[in-house]
């Protein structure tokens, strides 16, 4: 785990559960023991969609495949033990976080990093909100909770209940949101349509030696 920085009105250190978004919101938030990233459309659902299938994904290929702000952050926060969690496998990580608190033997701090996307010309640095991520995010928080780990910062409560709250409205609010407009103006609609299956996949991608296994 990276080394404890001065403590910021931001950090959601006096938390267990934090959550904040992209790489600036990694480094922003408290140095966590795990990091569960989110990036629902697509980089979070495919390699969770390949990893329960039975396949290790290197994150290298994941992010040429994918090409998202996902695996730059999973890539960044490596010195943390790191999960990808989307709307397929929130449960899944969930069990993933408890297992790891569990074999410490000790409370767990968990950092959920919303992806969000890339907004403008290729090659610019603008985060823009993605309320997918914000769903998946939730997903995470709403799944910790049921497991007991429910000490939350404000940001991932909100998120929490933004999903409690919408949550069978997913599929069409991934397809209606700008991101999923974007898919499907690509042709790939089942690919938006997969990402909203709540629960359909039994494990978490972990990252190990930059390379994606079931945790």
């Amino acid at each position: 785990m990276p080394s404890p920085a001065a403590s910021s009105p931001f950090d959601q250190s006096r938390y267990q559960v934090r959550l904040d978004w992209g790489i600036a919101g990694l480094r922003r938030v408290a140095p966590a023991d795990v990091v569960v990233v989110v990036d629902v459309l697509r980089f979070s659902s495919t390699v969770s969609a390949r990893v329960a299938a039975g396949e290790t994904v290197a994150l290298d290929d994941a992010a040429h495949a994918v090409s998202r702000n996902g695996a730059a952050i999973a890539g960044a926060a490596s010195d943390s033990v790191v999960l990808l969690g989307c709307l397929r496998n929130a449960d899944a990580v969930a069990a993933a976080v408890l297992a790891e608190q569990q074999r410490r033997g000790a409370r767990t701090s968990i950092a959920v990093i919303a992806a969000g996307e890339l907004a403008g010309p290729k090659g610019e640095t603008e985060l823009r909100f993605a309320v997918e991520d914000l769903l998946g995010a939730g997903a995470v928080v709403d799944a910790l909770s049921r497991l007991g780990i429910d000490h939350t910062s404000p940001e991932a409560a909100a998120a929490c209940e933004s999903f409690r709250g919408l949550g069978g409205a997913v599929r069409h609010l991934l397809t209606a949101s700008g991101s999923g407009q974007e898919l499907l103006e690509r042709g790939q609609r089942d690919d938006a349509l997969a990402a909203a299956q709540i629960g359909a996949d039994g494990v978490a991608p972990v990252l190990r030696a930059g390379v994606f296994t079931a945790a």
